[in-house]
């Protein structure tokens, strides 16, 4: 990259980032500094606001880099990313999102609480929340990571370091200052940059090409080295039965994993009513249906006018493969118009990452400390706040992160989310279900189901080819591989179910009846909601 690119992006992200530290500092002024300031932003966001903010957190660095990156290297199977985030919207707006808003008041724990017995209960899901909240805050920082060495034009590992330390030390102050509103409003401008961003740039590819889709699409065949295999599925999960597998894991990760991450599910609570959070997800269903649909257009764009070899060349994992179109159909390296599109889309590529792990670090310093230290200290003389606690742990978790994006810098962002999909559809999302919708789930089941989940699911990655035994493994010199997929949801899902049903009939608890017809009537009502 020459001199101007990083000079312009760099400018641009700068301002991005003076502009979001103004927002906290404003915000920052005017809190009173209770819990539900801090955790949802006192309830006053509209559901346009709200799903605009809905729609900047579900869009991650691995929406905009890792899935057009796949579609580039991959064709046709890259687009599983694509479509399984966007249907993955359907099982929140139909099963979850307005009970959860009756039900809950902070966290995901609330929901599962209200009709069990809380310490076991709330130790269970704040754990698993915040290691869901851990693995897909790393995907943002490797996207940080990848974009800075694309920047700089060297796979300087110092940059790439300090790029992830200083990106995680802004989403500490962003959440330690301005809480739930200053991340909300980060959230909202953020997801108008992106949308922005990605209809400029898709309109210019399909300029390139007349509009004729059948045009570009045989230019990203001809390009991306494999012909017609490009456009057929098995490129990636179809060589043997074990890529078959890991299709279809992968596929159920992505449904049902929304519907039990941590930080969509607390967007809920930013508004008044439950008929706000179904508008609310109305609303982001339309900006994320009109993105995914565009990032399929620019993964083979950056196909037809990158190629595929020059996308692997940059980064191995496809995660720079947006930037280098901008830069294509800005007029290619060199001109004004390239070095001003490419800037523009690194920079917004940027804020993103410091929005969506914004958003995370806040729902996960939630989670330890309204479900892990308010239930632990109530054996104990109080001696910090639950708002000073969750301070403190946004800064832990943003350690926690930046350590572990240091070591996964190689791997593709959309694969690392997809881990994290699968870890919370594995361990959330049955405690969820079961405690909405099953009338004798007891405190034992809840317990199993989330551990039943959760320790098959990060076991099953460990053992996997993600970790070692293989060359793009994060400890390639070493074999510890017994697990065969990449991804653990097609074996660690059914699991988390099983679990919370044999937790449940093994139980000697008898079902609260009167407390589960209390939680039916609040979540399908309203009635007594927060």
């Amino acid at each position: 990259m020459t001199t101007q690119h990083q000079t312009l992006a760099l400018l641009l992200f700068s301002a991005f980032v003076a502009a979001t530290l103004a927002i906290t500092t404003w915000v920052s002024r005017d809190r009173h500094g209770s819990a539900e300031e801090f955790y949802v932003g006192g309830r006053l966001f509209s559901p346009m606001e709200n799903g605009f903010a809905i729609a900047g957190d579900y869009m991650s660095a691995a929406s905009f880099l890792g899935i057009s990156g796949l579609i580039a290297l991959f064709g046709y199977d890259g687009m599983l990313y694509s479509v399984g985030f966007l249907v993955a919207w359907l099982v929140v707006l139909l099963l979850v999102a307005e009970l959860v808003r009756n039900c809950g008041r902070f966290t995901l724990a609330d929901v599962v609480a209200a009709r069990m017995r809380e310490r076991p209960v709330r130790i269970a899901v704040g754990s698993s929340s915040v290691t869901v909240s851990v693995l897909y805050l790393v995907a943002q920082m490797v996207g940080a990571g990848s974009l800075v060495s694309l920047l700089l034009g060297s796979d300087s590992g110092a940059a790439q370091a300090w790029t992830v330390i200083g990106v995680g030390a802004l989403m500490v102050v962003y959440v330690t200052l301005g809480g739930m509103r200053a991340t909300t409003w980060i959230q909202i401008i953020k997801t108008v940059l992106l949308m922005a961003g990605s209809i400029l740039l898709t309109v210019l590819v399909l300029v390139r090409f007349h509009g004729n889709i059948n045009q570009l699409l045989s230019s990203a065949a001809d390009h991306s080295g494999h012909g017609k295999s490009f456009l057929a599925p098995g490129l990636r999960y179809g060589g043997d039965w074990t890529s078959r597998f890991d299709f279809i894991s992968l596929g159920l990760a992505l449904v049902l994993g929304t519907a039990g991450l941590p930080h969509i599910l607390s967007r809920f609570y930013t508004v008044p009513t439950a008929r706000a959070a179904r508008r609310s997800v109305v609303w982001s269903i339309g900006l994320i249906g009109g993105f995914y649909l565009m990032t399929i257009v620019l993964g083979f764009g950056a196909a037809a006018l990158v190629g595929t070899d020059q996308v692997k060349a940059a980064n191995p994992a496809g995660n720079t493969a947006v930037p280098l179109l901008a830069l294509e159909v800005g007029g290619g390296a060199g001109s004004t118009g390239g070095t001003v599109l490419f800037a523009v889309v690194a920079a917004v590529a940027f804020a993103t990452i410091l929005a969506v792990v914004a958003g995370i670090t806040l729902a996960s310093s939630a989670s330890v400390a309204h479900d892990l230290y308010a239930t632990l200290q109530r054996r104990h003389p109080r001696q910090r706040s639950e708002v000073a606690v969750a301070r403190l742990a946004a800064v832990a978790i943003g350690s926690v992160a930046i350590a572990l994006g240091l070591l996964a810098k190689d791997l593709n962002v959309a694969f690392l989310v997809g881990l994290a999909f699968a870890v919370a559809a594995s361990a959330n999302l049955p405690v969820l279900l079961y405690s909405l919708f099953w009338r004798n789930f007891t405190t034992r089941g809840a317990v199993w189901a989330v551990c039943g989940g959760l320790v098959p699911a990060v076991v099953l990655v460990a053992l996997s080819p993600v970790v070692s035994g293989s060359p793009g493994s994060l400890f390639p010199s070493v074999d510890f591989q017994f697990f065969p997929l990449e991804n653990p949801g097609l074996v660690s899902i059914p699991l988390g179910f099983l679990a919370g049903w044999l937790g449940t009939v093994t139980s000697d608890e008898p079902p609260d009846a009167a407390r589960h017809a209390e939680t039916e009537v609040r979540s399908l009502t309203g009635a007594g909601a927060v």
